[in-house]
């Protein structure tokens, strides 16, 4: 690749992390301590979703949560199927199908999430699509674009602030009703699930 395309790419990477970092998130609902916020999303018809929960936990047991892949489908919205097809340093690369109500076709994903330690003890965990990795299986309908992250940030010993944030092109086609009632339940019932996870005793 030569120097004039990597540079291009560089910008367009750095504009799109801008640009989601810009986004004008608005309050959609608050429950059970759990704020859901909405951003529109320019080009796109789906709305980004951003969720906030404070977890009575420990970091390192709400990472190992995030991290047991199979496990994590227990309280990832929707999930139907969750596996780890790559693990390489801080990347990994993970397989997940998802339950759709009728008549909408059942989606499946590959995602590579990169986990990275920050300098104040808190940890990213950024995730973006990956559809060309595997090859398309049939009865499912593979999501052809996704982008997000996972912050989770301690506050004290046992305490941690979990922000769950993404936008998804689910591809195919989906109702309006359904696409307006996933981008809120798919933060607010994911992060409920892993509180109750992570808190149990």
């Amino acid at each position: 690749m030569s120097k004039s395309r990597i540079a291009l790419l560089a910008v367009l990477i750095c504009a799109s992390g801008v640009q989601a970092a810009e986004r004008k998130w608005q309050l959609e609902r608050e429950e059970e301590g759990i704020k859901v916020y909405l951003a529109d999303v320019p080009g796109s018809k789906y709305k980004a979703y951003r969720g906030v929960v404070t977890i009575d936990a420990d970091l390192p047991k709400v990472l190992a949560l995030q991290e047991d892949v199979p496990g994590a489908c227990a309280w990832v919205y929707s999930c139907q199927e969750q596996r780890l097809l790559q693990r390489e340093g801080d990347k990994s690369w993970l397989y997940t199908r998802f339950k759709m109500p009728w008549p909408v076709e059942a989606r499946d994903s590959v995602i590579e999430v990169t986990t990275r330690k920050e300098a104040d003890g808190s940890v990213t965990r950024m995730l973006e699509g990956d559809p060309g990795r595997l090859p398309k299986e049939k009865g499912y309908v593979r999501v052809p674009s996704l982008e997000g992250e996972w912050l989770l940030k301690p506050e004290g010993e046992h305490r941690v602030e979990v922000t769950y944030e993404a936008h998804t092109e689910p591809g195919g086609s989906v109702p309006s009703w359904l696409a307006n009632s996933f981008v809120v339940d798919a933060p607010l019932q994911t992060l409920k699930a892993l509180r109750a996870k992570a808190e149990a005793k």
